[in-house]
């Protein structure tokens, strides 16, 4: 495991402290904008780490419909009470 070291500083960020994570260590993890973390605390040493998958754009949404593997058009049926097409 190779372990990647950066000398950071300290900014403020409104009312908060921030660090920004250069982007090769933020690949190496396998961090995306928007991707949920965890901020922990053990024995003196901060830990961040993914919590799950990242929510998608409806833009990035869209991008991943396949008609084939999701059934075909969404709303297939016909008109309903007074529903106009």
């Amino acid at each position: 495991m190779t372990i990647k070291v950066a000398v950071l500083s300290v900014q403020k960020w409104g009312n908060s402290l921030a660090i920004r994570i250069p982007s090769a260590i933020a690949r190496s993890v396998h961090f995306h904008l928007g991707t949920p973390v965890e901020l922990a605390v053990h024995q003196g040493v901060i830990v961040v780490r993914a919590t799950g998958e990242q929510k998608l754009t409806l833009e990035e949404r869209l991008k991943l419909f396949d008609p084939k593997i999701h059934g075909g058009e969404v709303m297939a049926s016909g008109r309903e009470g007074l529903e106009e097409f």
